[in-house]
């Protein structure tokens, strides 16, 4: 056979040496003219089709459902049920490899990641997919410096300093340890007093403002050095049994404190450490500081295999600290008490990963009566968040607008319009305000607001035929297998969100609408969706599996574009992705068009002019 076969594309990627030279012992290279059918309906597979040069199309009935290209394979699951379902045509001249059943079969008992990746559903190559990913990335961690993580600032005291200062201190600079110096001899000995040491000293039984900390302090400090790796630092504290470790430069200077926890962090996926500088932070510089760690940490958590359902929940966190604090930083005490802040859209659903634009609100309660510069405070919220990276919102959903800043009686009174005299700019407010999540503030006067506008959704059918009816409000998917292909407009360019994360998302949301869950993320609203019969349990998994797919691809096309310097804008660049996550692509999007097919059968949309 040709030594050309492309080891590099899904699924032969994950062969050994050995299965690769299976392959190249049983592989042919076979020509079908434009038109032909390469399998039809009801026969018995005998090979498995590798494309080389050309295009097929996967016919059902009449229906286009999926297209091949270049290092595209087909049929695997045929050749695992022993008969075609479906009719394989080629859209023009196909060169294509075919693999023997048999060594196909060979494969698939030897190697499971193979045949998960071949033939198996949309959840399971997704579970393979994921399994294969190395530790790389956590082996690099460990492998980088010392003086790379979290180092925190080495705070001394001497010999004789009585407890009770020393826990001041602690309190006030948000310590957990002190260094001590003993000068009582020759050289200067240096030791170690920390929090957990503050129970022998009450146990003690003197005043602790007469014991003093040179007592309990151990002087048998243990060091690593700044060009330590990480690893070799983790092996220390095991070693000692210590849960932190003192860090000095080649000169023997102590340059900080190594605290386990902090270590760690840093090898997972550093949350603590920047929920820490969030909640030190005195001002919104420093809150900008810790919000510019945000996206490395992302980065982070996805190139170590994280799921992105993971890290949307660890970001969603972040962000409500991070919100928190800013409003705490610049609104009066009255207002954040008499007040609820929260947030919209993708924020709010806990499914935003890199920063987008910001949508949030702010619901004042009834009788209070705000400051006289409410406005001056708004803008300035939200012009710390766009200091943070998180962009203005082009659609004004922001507390800086009055429209989104309003007591609980007016905001429920403009909800009411958007629900009883819909247009399309009103429903789309209604479903962006159903994924509202509190940051801040009292969280029943966004509750209140809720309860009033879920009992107008009850047995309205036509409203809810409306509100489903956006999920086509980014036009037709069709032809978007030629966009994927290269066989569109030459823009070979997807937007992820508006052909597949939009109408997943929005058409789960009126599903749960309807069947008044009041769940806000869409995974949540699609498992209770699934234990209210209203979807069925693989469509369940399939969408939930679509939109965790949905949220890896984008971050990645996000990270990479971030990597040189360019702006985020969600557009997939069709030629760079893999065989693999194009095969994935087409699953999801597959997916996707199924499920709009039953939100159209359900609530009737073809009627909806």
């Amino acid at each position: 056979m040709p030594s050309a076969f492309n080891f590099n594309a899904s699924p032969f990627d994950c062969l050994t040496p050995q299965e690769q030279r299976l392959v190249r012992e049983s592989v042919d290279v076979v020509y079908f003219p434009e038109g032909v059918a390469i399998l039809d309906v009801g026969i018995e597979p005998t090979h498995l089709f590798v494309i080389i040069k050309g295009y097929v199309t996967q016919m059902e009935g009449l229906e286009i459902v999926t297209t091949y290209g270049p290092d595209d394979c087909f049929d695997g699951r045929s050749l695992v049920a022993g008969k075609v379902s479906s009719r394989f045509v080629a859209a023009e001249e196909v060169v294509a490899y075919q693999l023997a059943r048999q060594a196909v079969s060979d494969l698939i008992a030897a190697n499971a990641t193979f045949g998960a990746l071949l033939f198996s559903d949309l959840s399971n190559k997704l579970s393979a997919l994921s399994a294969r990913k190395s530790q790389h990335e956590l082996q690099s961690l460990t492998m980088s410096r010392v003086d790379e993580a979290f180092l925190r600032p080495a705070h001394y005291v001497d010999y004789n300093t009585d407890i009770l200062e020393v826990v001041k201190l602690f309190q006030e600079c948000r310590a957990s340890n002190v260094l001590v110096r003993d000068t009582r001899q020759q050289p200067e000995r240096l030791g170690i007093f920390t929090a957990t040491t503050v129970q022998r000293a009450v146990l003690d039984g003197r005043p602790l403002n007469e014991l003093p900390v040179g007592e309990l302090s151990n002087f048998s400090l243990v060091e690593v050095k700044v060009s330590d790796q990480l690893g070799d630092a983790m092996t220390v504290m095991l070693r000692h049994r210590v849960h932190r470790v003192v860090v000095v430069n080649e000169a023997h200077d102590i340059v900080g404190i190594l605290e386990a926890l902090d270590m760690f962090s840093f090898l997972s996926n550093q949350s603590h450490l920047i929920t820490e500088k969030i909640e030190e932070a005195k001002d919104l510089d420093a809150l900008t500081r810790a919000a510019a760690q945000i996206t490395r940490m992302i980065a982070l958590l996805y190139r170590s295999g994280t799921r992105v359902n993971l890290i949307a929940q660890i970001v969603q966190q972040l962000n409500a600290r991070l919100f928190e604090n800013a409003w705490h930083l610049i609104a009066p005490p009255e207002l954040v008490k008499n007040s609820c802040l929260f947030v919209l859209g993708s924020e709010g659903r806990g499914e935003q990963l890199l920063k987008t634009d910001q949508d949030n609100g702010l619901l004042l309660r009834d009788g209070y009566v705000p400051p006289d510069d409410l406005g001056t405070i708004c803008m300035r919220f939200s012009q710390a968040l766009a200091s943070f990276g998180y962009p203005e919102c082009p659609g004004h959903i922001m507390v800086s607008n009055p429209e989104w800043c309003k007591n609980t009686t007016d905001f429920t009174r403009m909800a009411r319009q958007w629900m009883l005299m819909p247009d399309a700019d009103g429903l789309m407010k209604f479903a962006i305000f159903m994924d509202a999540h509190v940051v801040c503030g009292d969280v029943h006067l966004l509750e209140q607001v809720q309860h009033e506008l879920r009992g107008l959704t009850s047995n309205n059918d036509a409203m809810l035929g409306r509100f489903t009816a956006a999920i086509d409000a980014f036009g037709s998917a069709h032809g978007w297998w030629n966009r994927l292909l290269g066989l569109g407009d030459g823009k070979n360019q997807l937007n992820i969100k508006k052909e597949g994360i939009f109408p997943l998302v929005h058409g789960v949301r009126s599903l749960a609408l309807g069947q008044r869950i009041y769940e806000t993320g869409t995974i949540q609203r699609i498992e209770a969706l699934v234990a209210a019969h209203a979807i069925a349990p693989a469509m369940g998994a399939d969408l939930t599996e679509s939109l965790q797919f949905f949220m890896g691809l984008k971050l990645k096309a996000g990270l990479a574009e971030l990597d040189v310097n360019k702006p985020v804008t969600g557009a997939i660049d069709v030629d760079r992705m893999s065989s693999l996550d194009r095969d994935l692509l087409k699953d999801t999007l597959g997916v996707v068009k199924r499920f709009k097919l039953m939100l159209r059968q359900r609530f009737h949309l073809d009627a909806i002019g």
